[in-house]
């Protein structure tokens, strides 16, 4: 059977050349994978959606039945133990850390007696975003994200206002269902985006097979004269409320429909559905969406890369792409390895000169049967003999361990990534940090391509919430947020604490960055502002302790003082008692 690709082709899913199912390089998957073949895909977006099932197939133990329905029959005996799925789930728990926290610059200044501009608002902005993650599971929506990202290279995140809730609802959909589309090569963000996948046929219902779409696509203001109460507004033009003093003339238009696919002729594809045949969607209060203004000037969609995309490419890389050919021999060696134990625990055995026992109803010799307990009799010169398959099986285990040491090395979680590691191998604490060192560049290189992306996202929220005009959010200028995240390996905390106090001791350091450092050490503070605040509240409790000793003190001081001075009761001629007290004075004096 010819499995190799009908002509070279370079592009970011080049890593996949070598399997069955990307041979053509036109038609991907069409015989393994029957999604591939609705007319209503574009081309150029086959190889992208062939790779995500060929990925989706690794995670799930299935890349031998994939490889089998490309016409390989004898990839089903394929063994697939989960190693694949262990460095996917290895390398995003590295990549999340402990745990994500919402910073909004300048927010851990607010608690200072004498804040600097703007401190106060970013606290109140922080703290409001954090209830919003809170409502609205943002750690369980990274998690969903964050995991399609690494294993499939991409993931997809859009945002909608929810007037019922008073807040922006965010969802995670599968990078497969998610089809930009860029006027110019050169935009950093498309102007038009579609969302699309197919709904099978439900003969209970009596619905047909169809496929829905939905679309947010800027576009110039309808010249309605309508805008945001005060801004001045004109004739398609808008202010809003993020841009004071800025007139837009751009909106972003939201269209939800389906299709029925025996309505789609070859040729219509996404792009060019036929609006005629549409039918549109409503929301709960009966608006029909057909191209609904959401009164906003940006697509609230918000694409995750895996890795920073070569130039030109807009697409992220598993953290499986490099190491794909070295899973399947992986799991090549444990479908031998596997054969090879079978032979061993019951060895191929023959015999000569045996008395074979003779099956009463048909006369015929039986077969014999290796098991614990059996007796075979042999003559005079009879010999048995047994194949030893041990240094077979051997070679193959030593085999198993190259790979995944490979695997480890390739993919740069590392072997103490992974946790195959013999901790006796490690003659110090830097001799580990140095062999986590890979690990350490993939996950600043993981966490820098969603940098920015996290930012949008956070930009977009407050946008939302000002567009929606909640309580609390007023017009005016976005402010920068971030994701922080928690390290990603165990810290040596008494050496950063140790660092933390000279430093700070020295004066070298602020209290806040010095909490900050803790924070980061893995120390069990949730807010460094208030964390600050209280050391602070604190600090100045005990001081007005110290000062009202010392006041204490010196009172005492004085005192006695008065009395070294003649000014004491025994200058005075009042008698003393003994060691200096004074003699009690009695009632009738």
């Amino acid at each position: 059977m010819d499995v190799g690709l009908r002509q070279f082709m370079i592009d970011a899913w080049s890593w996949l050349n070598y399997k069955p199912v990307m041979a053509d390089a036109g038609r991907p998957g069409h015989r393994a994978i029957p999604e591939l073949v609705s007319s209503w895909l574009p081309s150029h977006e086959l190889r992208r959606l062939a790779a995500y099932k060929v990925l989706a197939s690794y995670d799930n133990n299935q890349a031998g039945q994939l490889v089998a329905a490309s016409g390989d029959e004898a990839a089903l005996e394929r063994r697939e133990l989960g190693d694949a799925a262990n460095l996917v789930d290895t390398a995003l728990g590295y990549l999340l850390g402990s745990e994500q926290t919402i910073i909004v610059e300048g927010a851990e200044h607010a608690d200072e007696e004498t804040p600097p501009p703007g401190a106060v608002e970013a606290a109140a902005v922080q703290d409001r975003l954090r209830n919003w993650a809170d409502k609205e599971l943002l750690t369980f929506r990274i998690q969903q994200a964050e995991r399609a990202a690494v294993l499939l290279g991409d993931s997809v995140m859009v945002l909608a206002w929810n007037p019922d809730k008073q807040r922006p609802t965010l969802r995670v959909y599968d990078p497969g269902f998610f089809f930009p589309q860029w006027d110019d090569e050169d935009e950093d963000f498309p102007s038009r985006v579609h969302l699309a996948w197919e709904l099978p046929a439900d003969d209970d219902a009596g619905l047909k097979a169809r496929v829905r779409r939905v679309t947010y696509e800027l576009g110039p203001i309808a010249g309605d004269g309508e805008g945001d109460e005060g801004g001045g507004s004109t004739a398609g033009m808008r202010t809003y409320p993020w841009e004071q003093g800025r007139t837009s003339n751009v909106t972003c238009y939201l269209t939800d429909a389906e299709w029925l696919l025996e309505d789609l002729k070859n040729g219509e594809t996404l792009d060019r559905l036929p609006m005629d045949k549409a039918s549109f969607r409503a929301r709960p209060d009966g608006t029909e969406l057909n191209r609904l203004d959401l009164m906003i000037d940006f697509v609230p969609v918000v694409h995750i890369a895996n890795t920073i995309p070569d130039g030109g490419e807009h697409w992220g890389r598993s953290v499986l792409a490099r190491v794909l050919q070295a899973l399947d021999e992986l799991a090549a060696t444990d479908s031998d390895s596997s054969a090879a134990s079978a032979t061993t625990g019951t060895p191929i055995i023959g015999l000569a000169g045996a008395r074979l026992p003779v099956d009463r109803a048909t006369g015929k010799p039986q077969e014999l049967q290796v098991k614990a307990g059996a007796v075979w009799q042999l003559g005079e010169t009879g010999r048995m003999d047994a194949l030893d398959t041990s240094p077979q099986l051997a070679e193959l285990r030593a085999r198993v361990d190259h790979l995944l040491e490979r695997i480890a090395a390739n993919s740069r979680v590392t072997a103490a990534g992974l946790g195959t590691l013999d901790a006796t191998e490690v003659p110090s604490g830097y001799a580990l940090k140095l062999a986590l060192g890979p690990l350490d560049a993939l996950v600043g290189m993981m966490r820098l391509a969603r940098e920015h992306k996290y930012r949008l996202l956070f930009k977009m929220v407050q946008r939302l919430y000002q567009a929606g005009r909640a309580e609390g959010w007023t017009a005016g200028e976005t402010l920068p947020a971030r994701l922080a995240w928690a390290p990603h390996t165990p810290t040596d905390r008494a050496a950063v604490l140790e660092e933390v106090v000279t430093a700070y001791g020295a004066g070298v350091l602020s209290l806040e960055t010095a909490v900050t450092m803790l924070l980061k050490a893995g120390y069990p503070i949730k807010d460094a502002s208030q964390e600050v605040a209280r050391i602070r509240a604190k600090a100045e409790q005990e001081a007005a302790v110290r000062m009202a000793e010392a006041a204490a003190r010196r009172g005492h001081g004085e005192r006695d003082q008065e009395e070294n001075d003649g000014a004491g009761p025994a200058a005075a001629g009042k008698p003393v008692g003994k060691e200096g007290e004074r003699e009690p004075v009695a009632a009738d004096r």
